[in-house]
């Protein structure tokens, strides 16, 4: 008997990151993000995860919904989907993505795949919560949630393995998502818990979720003494890209600078030359000058390209080039990660392998740790 796979893709996931608007949701954002110039990036990814499912096409039958939340996609890999549902097209809602859902749980499918980013996840947790094993493609910006694998390929790659029976594991995951009172109130990024879903399980295919910093004295003096490592660094013929985190965050506030706090920021002689830049933005400001790119991985997964920071963009990255980029991370973020590698996934094959090996870590005033990057 053939295993039913439920396929459903939040469209508009992930648009809202290269052009520096933190997330996709509602349709000003997308209005917005489509006048700056973005384009979809969850259709893509969906296809990538799905071509890792050829191998198995003629023993899963794949249910999905019109048009672009998984008919084209499927089509498009090389399925011939059962097509089930109805919305308007152009015009999807996260109320399309629960309908979706609920759907393709009372259809009993074996596994329901879907590609966002936290509110789609969020959607997905409210339509089924955990009556039946899903698996997140990731197409967000952020993705704090822990219900996704962590790039598009290992997302097909443990579909495969689950509807095959070799991984039967099944966890119960956190559905996360910025917490909007903390951060508007407190100016800090604190990932709030929503509820629970049911994955299949492989710990080095699936994200965890996403960690806040303890906030204690002691990593407050960690995150004190990289600032200062790094201000004392600073070349006067170089533009510094600040990425965004409580960590990086601490560079600007030595510098005493204007800081975005989930946006990306450029410095020059230790002067703010733009705030909360997007990929373009940035392109027209490096324009015949030598760059380099802070960043600090996200706490408890480890992402230092791909979650939260994409608008720099893969060209922004090939630009700078590998030497060019400085980690910082305090003590406390590396532990948090439990010896797992550091993670790209900037949607570009060849800048990942740029970015994959081993990379030194500032981790204070004069002290480095090497982490892999995978």
């Amino acid at each position: 008997m053939k295993k039913k796979l439920g396929l459903i893709v939040n469209p508009i996931a992930g648009m809202g990151g290269r052009v520096a608007l933190r997330g996709s949701d509602g349709k000003e954002t997308i209005r917005k993000a489509i006048e700056l110039g973005s384009t979809p990036i969850s259709p893509k990814r969906t296809v990538e995860a799905l071509k890792r499912l050829m191998m198995i096409r003629d023993n899963i039958e794949l249910i999905t919904y019109p048009y672009n939340m998984g008919e084209e996609e499927a089509k498009e890999s090389g399925f011939n989907p059962t097509v089930i549902g109805s919305i308007t097209k152009g015009e999807t809602t996260s109320s399309d993505t629960r309908k979706a859902a609920k759907e393709m749980a009372a259809l009993k499918t074996d596994l329901l795949l879907f590609a966002g980013g936290d509110g789609t996840a969020r959607d997905i947790y409210d339509a089924v919560a955990e009556t039946i094993p899903v698996l997140g493609i990731p197409a967000g910006v952020k993705i704090h949630s822990a219900a996704y694998a962590i790039n598009p390929l290992m997302a097909g790659e443990l579909t495969v393995m689950y509807l095959r029976g070799s991984n039967t594991s099944v966890n119960e995951v956190e559905v996360m998502d910025i917490d909007e009172e903390v951060l508007r109130e407190k100016d800090r990024i604190s990932a709030k818990l929503y509820g629970y879903l049911k994955i299949p399980y492989e710990r080095r295919m699936t994200q965890s979720p996403k960690e806040a910093s303890c906030g204690g004295e002691q990593e407050a003096a960690m995150m004190q003494a990289i600032a200062e490592r790094i201000v004392n660094d600073m070349e006067k013929d170089w533009l510094y890209i600040i990425g965004p985190g409580t960590t990086t965050r601490s560079i600007m506030e030595r510098l005493g600078l204007q800081n975005t706090l989930l946006g990306v920021d450029v410095v020059e002689r230790k002067k703010i030359v733009a705030n909360d830049v997007n990929e373009v933005q940035l392109i027209k400001i490096m324009d015949g000058k030598k760059a380099k790119i802070i960043i600090t991985p996200i706490g408890g997964q480890g992402y230092i390209f791909g979650r939260g920071n994409q608008q720099i963009s893969p060209e922004i990255i090939m630009r700078v080039g590998s030497d060019n980029i400085i980690v910082i991370a305090t003590p406390m973020k590396i532990y948090s990660l439990m010896l797992k590698p550091l993670l790209v996934d900037t949607g570009d094959e060849d800048v990942d392998r740029l970015l994959k090996g081993y990379r030194k870590v500032v981790t204070g005033y004069r002290e480095e740790t090497v982490c892999k990057v995978l």
